[in-house]
């Protein structure tokens, strides 16, 4: 049995001001936009965890006021201009209110996934309310689980470690300005302003050029055409496959070592021979979720900078270190090129496709999430049962088919790589008209193989 009351922050003089949406926020927002009400709320992005040892009620709520202070993009709210340009307004004051839930000891986690369940549900309106939720359970007098939900046009999944970071530094003593000073990063105002200068332009148009580069050279499609539905039958679901492989969290830093490659290569290598090997196509095409942290100012921010890159690989169905040494080069060019206005992108495409008539496939997804949070305990490969043989390991790997999502337009799959305790998990969502259960079987389990094969390589481990 659990009760829930709601109590409110404030922030009596935070930095207030107003101009353009960043080119995260405004792509965001059209996304958002074209989902509908019913659909928004799966671009939410969310946090939540055991709060341990537990905290007094008192202190996390000052602490909570004052991240307000340290962040602007939570308090900042999106109208849009007459012309259909956003501007953001960044609100000086203002109060939030924040739901305590109070349970008996023991029910803090099945109390903690409700509330996040609740809170996540509910899509934002944000020209009327600060993009941020935020969720307490309480139980014996003590604050034991947290829970933050934003929406994604305040912050990607980078920016929400920031602000969970920054919460426990303010908790343990922090001040928001040593942690403004110590880890300085653009508000989303001063990026906007950076943006709009000749430095943001030109960025801009060379990611831009990079894109079109590709387009030009990518194959018009990597998978057939599905059949068309029956009129006016229901859309398919999209299966979701989770492979869960403790073999495969030891094999890639022994790749990535052996082969002085970054371990997000060799899987991103391991992704693109199996799309070549599945769809027949010589060529790899695949947008890859590039975080942009590496650029000035903006590996603190606690705002959407995130992007897909456009990534191209010829010939990738060759042989595996190759595609692997080439992988690595190429994602390069990728990661430089994947800060840009979605907007003059999408016209860019346009252009594109009226002059040729078709522009090269761009349905399949590659995102590396698993430095988005700190290792939790067991997470490490070296956790858990001994480990042995690696090729042997592969008998701990797991498949299983968790759930279904809604269709997505204009995506054949999306592969996600997700730590987990003890293993690394590969999570494949795709259209089964394109890729049915089998194929995406053998997709996932056709990494695995490749990146184990490359380990127990001589002079590799």
């Amino acid at each position: 049995m659990s009760t829930t009351r709601q109590l409110e922050i404030g922030l009596p003089a935070g930095r207030s001001g107003t101009g353009p949406a960043t080119w995260g926020q405004q792509a965001i927002w059209d996304t958002v936009r074209a989902l509908g009400p019913a659909d928004a709320p799966r671009y939410n992005v969310s946090l939540a965890a055991p709060v341990d040892p537990g905290v007094p009620l008192a202190p996390v709520l000052d602490a909570l006021g004052q991240l307000l202070e340290l962040h602007d993009s939570l308090h900042t709210r999106l109208t849009q201009d007459d012309d259909g340009r956003l501007r953001q307004t960044v609100d000086g004051a203002g109060r939030l209110t924040v739901h305590v839930r109070q349970c008996a000891d023991g029910e803090q986690a099945a109390a903690g996934r409700q509330q996040l369940a609740e809170l996540a549900g509910q899509p934002f309106d944000v020209a009327r309310e600060w993009p941020l939720r935020v969720g307490l359970v309480e139980s014996g007098g003590l604050v034991r689980h947290l829970a933050f939900v934003l929406s994604h046009t305040a912050a990607d999944a980078w920016g929400l470690r920031r602000l969970a970071t920054d919460l426990t530094a303010i908790v343990l003593g922090d001040t928001p300005q040593a942690l403004g000073e110590r880890f300085p990063a653009l508000q989303p105002l001063d990026e906007a302003a950076f943006q709009a200068g000749d430095r943001g332009r030109r960025r801009d148009a060379a990611a831009r050029q990079h894109w079109q580069r590709k387009l030009a050279l990518g194959p018009e499609r990597l998978f057939p055409v599905p059949a068309a539905s029956a009129p006016g039958a229901a859309a398919k679901p999209f299966p979701n496959a989770v492979l869960n492989s403790p073999a495969l969290a030891r094999a890639v830093p022994m790749v990535a070592a052996g082969h002085r490659v970054s371990p997000s290569s060799v899987l991103l290598a391991a992704a693109s021979a199996m799309t070549a090997r599945l769809s027949g196509a010589p060529d790899a095409l695949l947008q890859v979720v590039v975080n942009n942290r590496f650029l000035p100012g903006l590996a603190h921010a606690v705002s959407t900078v995130a992007a897909e890159g456009l990534f191209r690989l010829p010939d990738a169905g060759g042989e595996f270190t190759d595609v692997l040494r080439r992988t690595h080069a190429a994602s390069l060019a990728t990661y430089r090129s994947a800060y840009y206005d979605k907007r003059l992108l999408d016209q860019d495409i346009a252009v594109l496709a009226e002059r040729d008539g078709v522009v090269a496939d761009r349905s399949c997804f590659f995102n590396d999430t698993r430095d988005l949070m700190p290792a939790e305990p067991g997470a490490g490969a070296e956790q858990g049962a001994p480990a042995g043989p690696l090729d042997r390991e592969r008998s701990r790997t797991t498949l299983s088919w968790p759930v279904e999502f809604a269709p997505r337009a204009n995506v054949s799959y999306a592969l996600d790589a997700v730590r987990a305790p003890g293993a690394l998990e590969l999570s494949m969502t795709a259209d089964s008209a394109v890729l049915p259960r089998s194929d995406m079987e053998r997709f996932l389990y056709g990494v695995e193989e490749l990146v184990i094969a490359a380990a127990l390589a001589p002079g590799i481990g």
